[in-house]
């Protein structure tokens, strides 16, 4: 490996380091003390919870780890949106686990704990896959009811979803171990069983205080709507439990009966592992991912026995497409091609822009995927659509739509891994959060933004500046350039994975040795959906 190979492996490890460290701090939730309470009121944390749950030696894939991040920082913070998620194995079966976790906020829900519980949903209805609720929650953060009680992707949607889901006959089951207050209360009655547990769970729509004040009766909160009470009187529970480990374990009980399901029958042979050695990921992207770079190379080191069949090998060279085999799943690849490629006439061509040949290329691609019921892996590392007089006057705009609608209109399932730059109609082009990817993920060098931080930067300060000048104000070189640097910080800090994480607009950060890994398990959880659309494209351009 040569010198400037170890300087790209160092700084990817650093980055995957620090992103480790800031998951360890989140995996604490609301903190030590917040932990030792709830042991103390004989209650596992919400990860314990998932982690008795789940079969052993098997993959948990947590979803929306950092939502949250570095938000509501006045109120204390929200770890992980208050909630712990994922798609896991259950007796042997791939379902989705949404645990409230009461050391933060009492469970309490932020404005982005709804967006994180109504993403688990979508994972859910769309792979249908069953869904289990580990319920402990305050209900609605009261300071901020306005930014999640009323509106259509607000707390009421999670209710309206039980309904959806139950109709598609889509299992849920809801065990209720700590708090399950107000309209919340509807979750577990919504679903198709109910568990409780004793002396800690409780369902009820205003709890002891609130019954005391509205009609002034008094009454204790177990007596109001404990295990007992629902078990024995209401009839609203179906089992209720001594301890959360037989809460639990009778959860995996529910999902071992379940019978099987038609699956949607995309291909699969035994996994083979990449020829090429998937930890030289690492020394691949440039530091700061500014210098061009083989995208061939990260590919063959993902994909099973490292074989990659192009499609279009000659045409099109700033997007690779083609067919592989990733975990044994048959699949098709679209990705960003980095490396300055020249065209028959003589041209260069930028890597990472989206040029009139690659999106025509990559636009019949998916299509042929959708004919064919493949999967479709989308690796991003894109600056966007080529620009100036002669892109323009080719029909960019046009061949752009094409490829936009292909993506649009793909039925198959869509997974999209964010690696490095993913700017403006690219990051749509490419099968960006906006294009219902079944799942996506960034790695720690991903950049998300309209354009690039420094270009972005520049053309804010100059209108800036010249919107001062024209109000008469001098500006001095100084002055502008404290302006830029100052615009230029703040758009930075939005283009991080962590900013895109932390509003769930990436389902995680992984590690890019993962990658495998995720795209596998996604697939798996889309191969239980069998209901996949007849693939049209409508009208466009050609």
């Amino acid at each position: 490996m040569n010198v400037e190979a170890n300087s790209q492996e160092d700084w990817m490890k650093l980055l995957v380091s620090d992103m480790r460290q800031q998951f360890e701090k989140i995996k604490l939730g609301g903190g030590r003390k917040s932990i030792e309470k709830q042991r103390e009121r004989n209650k596992l944390t919400a990860r314990e919870r998932i982690s008795f749950l789940c079969d052993p030696d098997t993959p948990f894939i947590e979803i929306g780890p950092f939502a949250g991040y570095q938000m509501y920082e006045e109120e204390g913070g929200c770890a992980s949106g208050g909630t712990v998620a994922g798609v896991g194995y259950i007796s042997g079966k791939q379902c989705v686990i949404v645990a409230n976790d009461q050391t933060v906020k009492a469970g309490a829900w932020f404005p982005i704990t709804g967006k994180k519980n109504l993403r688990m949903q979508e994972i859910a209805m769309e792979n249908k896959l069953p869904i289990i609720y580990l319920v402990d929650s305050a209900g609605v953060f009261l300071p901020m009811q306005d930014e999640i009680f009323p509106d259509k992707e607000h707390f009421g949607r999670v209710f309206r979803n039980n309904a959806r889901m139950s109709a598609m006959g889509i299992t849920q089951i809801a065990a209720v171990m700590g708090a399950c207050v107000a309209g919340g209360a509807y979750l577990p009655i919504m679903s198709d069983e109910t568990l409780m547990v004793e002396g800690n769970g409780s369902i009820f729509l205003a709890g002891a205080y609130l019954v005391k004040a509205a009609i002034g009766e008094d009454i204790d909160n177990e007596t109001l709507g404990g295990a007992v009470t629902h078990t024995e009187l209401s009839g609203i529970a179906d089992y209720k439990f001594k301890t959360e480990h037989d809460c639990l374990n009778h959860i995996k009980k529910i999902i071992s009966n379940i019978g099987n399901t038609p699956k949607a029958g995309f291909n699969r042979i035994p996994s083979a592992s990449p020829l090429k050695d998937p930890t030289e990921i690492y020394s691949i992207i440039p530091k700061g991912n500014v210098k061009p770079y083989d995208m061939l190379e990260i590919i063959e080191r993902i994909v099973d026995n490292s074989e990659f069949d192009q499609f279009k090998q000659d045409y099109g060279k700033t997007i690779l497409c083609g067919y592989a085999r990733i975990d044994g799943w048959a699949v098709g690849i679209v990705a960003n091609q980095r490396l300055i490629a020249k065209t028959k006439k003589g041209e260069m061509q930028i890597g990472g822009v989206i040029y009139n040949d690659s999106a025509d290329k990559a636009a019949r691609f998916i299509m042929n995927c959708n004919q064919k019921k493949i999967p479709l892996v989308f690796l991003q590392d894109v600056t966007g659509f080529m620009v100036g007089s002669r892109s323009e006057h080719s029909g960019i705009i046009k061949d752009g739509a094409k490829l936009v609608n292909a993506v649009a209109n793909s039925v198959v399932p869509k997974i999209t891994i964010i690696i490095g730059n993913s700017y403006g109609a690219g990051n749509y082009a490419m099968c960006g959060k906006a294009y219902d990817p079944r799942f996506i993920y960034a790695w720690p060098s991903a950049k998300i933004a309209v354009m690039g931080g420094d270009q972005a930067a520049k053309t804010l300060a100059q209108i800036q500046v010249a919107t001062m000048k024209t109000k008469g104000k001098e500006v001095s070189v100084e002055e502008e350039n404290k302006l830029l640097d100052t615009i230029k910080d703040r758009y930075n800090k939005q283009t991080t994975p962590y900013y895109a994480a932390a509003r769930l607009w990436v389902d995680d950060i992984i590690d890019p040795i993962d990658t495998r890994k995720v795209i596998s398990e996604g697939i798996s959880a889309a191969n239980h959906n069998p209901d996949i659309e007849k693939f049209a494209t409508g009208v466009f351009q050609v």
